[in-house]
């Protein structure tokens, strides 16, 4: 069968029509570039651009998010982590080009190496185990991140063979890393749940990372240690004259903490008509009208609890507490496993970690407490250093956006359920106004 000539032309205009619009704007707003975009709906679309904004590294100090029917009108005010606009041409045609294509959901993942997942019951000196399989083994890693919660632990490590500088294919050498491992994973007390998988698949490493704790049900566990009386405070309550379910999240603001929640409710298979996050200070307000993606709200108060709890569990994961600690100096064989050691010979836990390697520089960030969660005093702290080299591991500030108060033209818009605070209506009048088409949203 031959299909019409008039075909083509038609799936030309369905892809102008569906592609989103990009905008950003440097002169709306004092202290942050805003990038709006008009799209159509999809589920996950949300979630996909706060994650080219994220991926970037930039700060989402306010976002408004609404749908009308088949379309959503999204706007995201960003800045770098220095707190400032974005004036790098070269980062905003990226984010035109990449938002504004129809399929931009890229994975931020290593592409010819070797994944290597792992999930387990977290221990003091743990990770410095794994290394000293994978370097026992010939396993060069090339990236890591590394998040611990509730006692649990899940990585994604990437690798490549040692001698060849390929990704690993045999099948027998990838069983003996799984067994390995595996028996690293379990220790003395954890034979049920330590889980580990090698494949070559390229996936979101963050987003791969929150389901591999979702799936472990980290939100379900009590924490063994608690290191912070700032817990996230999470509402779920239903609009029933309206047909949505509204998600209210108070906590302190830290990068990324939009993907976070996105990400989550997304995997959860709920679906955002509408939301905000307002940031003030150093803390963010988030409010989500959500529905399943059938179109129905949640419809139980066993649902909503299960809702609040992978929520604040999503919060938490990158929220770990510690030193923050940056390794850059030569990458060589056995380099994680020296460092990781030292850090275990000196009553250091590592809470999360990102490695990454560059032109044959590592380049590793490590968050450590001691093994109580507390912060580990400054002796420790110089002792590893002094052991490690001075000049390669430096005890590192957190950037300038961390420590910057927050935009004061506007207070909080979010309370629990809000009382409807902020209705459906004003977020649409709020994002129109934000667009420039209309003069007021009060």
């Amino acid at each position: 069968m031959e299909w019409p000539s008039y075909l083509e032309e038609y799936e030309k205009l369905v892809i102008r029509m569906t592609t989103p619009r990009v905008m950003i704007d440097n002169a709306g707003c004092a202290n942050a570039t805003r990038v709006m975009i008009d799209s159509a709906r999809k589920h996950g679309i949300l979630l996909e651009a706060v994650q080219v904004l994220t991926d970037l590294n930039l700060s989402i100090k306010k976002a408004y998010v609404s749908s009308d029917g088949r379309w959503f009108m999204d706007v995201f005010h960003v800045t770098d982590l220095n707190g400032n606009k974005l004036t790098d041409e070269s980062v905003i045609n990226y984010i035109e080009q990449s938002l504004g294509t129809i399929d931009y959901a890229k994975s931020k993942s290593p592409e010819g190496l070797t994944a290597l997942e792992l999930t387990g019951t977290d221990r003091v000196g743990l990770l410095s185990e794994v290394f000293a399989v994978l370097s026992d083994l010939q396993c060069n890693v090339v990236e890591s991140k590394v998040w611990t919660h509730n006692g649990r632990i899940a990585s994604l490590i990437y690798v490549k063979d040692c001698d060849s500088g390929f990704p690993i294919e045999d099948s027998q050498k990838i069983d003996r890393i799984e067994a390995r491992l595996r028996n690293v994973l379990k220790g003395d007390n954890d034979i049920r749940s330590a889980k580990t998988s090698v494949s070559m698949a390229v996936t979101h490493t963050e987003r791969r990372l929150h389901q591999m704790m979702f799936a472990d049900r980290d939100y379900e566990r009590k924490p063994i240690i608690k290191t912070s009386n700032d817990s996230p405070v999470v509402g779920v309550q239903n609009c029933i004259e309206r047909g949505y379910s509204v998600v209210n999240i108070h906590c302190k603001d830290r990068m990324k903490l939009l993907f976070d929640v996105v990400c989550t409710l997304t995997d959860m298979q709920y679906v955002v008509f509408h939301g905000t996050l307002t940031t003030t200070g150093d803390r963010a307000y988030l409010e989500f009208f959500i529905r399943h993606a059938d179109g129905t709200p949640i419809s139980s108060e066993a649902e909503k609890q299960r809702v609040i709890l992978c929520l604040i569990a999503a919060i938490e994961r990158r929220a770990s507490e510690g030193v923050r600690l940056e390794l850059c100096t030569e990458d060589r064989a056995g380099l994680l496993a020296d460092v990781t050691r030292t850090f275990r010979e000196n009553g250091l836990n590592v809470t999360r970690s990102e490695i990454s390697t560059t032109k044959g520089t590592a380049l590793n960030v490590f968050y450590v407490t001691d093994a109580a969660g507390n912060l580990p005093d400054s002796v420790t702290i110089e002792d590893v250093r002094n052991k490690i080299g001075l000049n390669n591991l430096r005890v590192k500030e957190l950037p300038l956006i961390y420590h910057q108060k927050g935009e004061r033209d506007e207070g909080p818009t979010v309370g629990v359920g809000g009382a409807m605070l902020l209705s459906l209506g004003s977020i649409v009048r709020r994002n129109l106004y934000n667009l420039g088409l209309i003069r007021s949203y009060s």
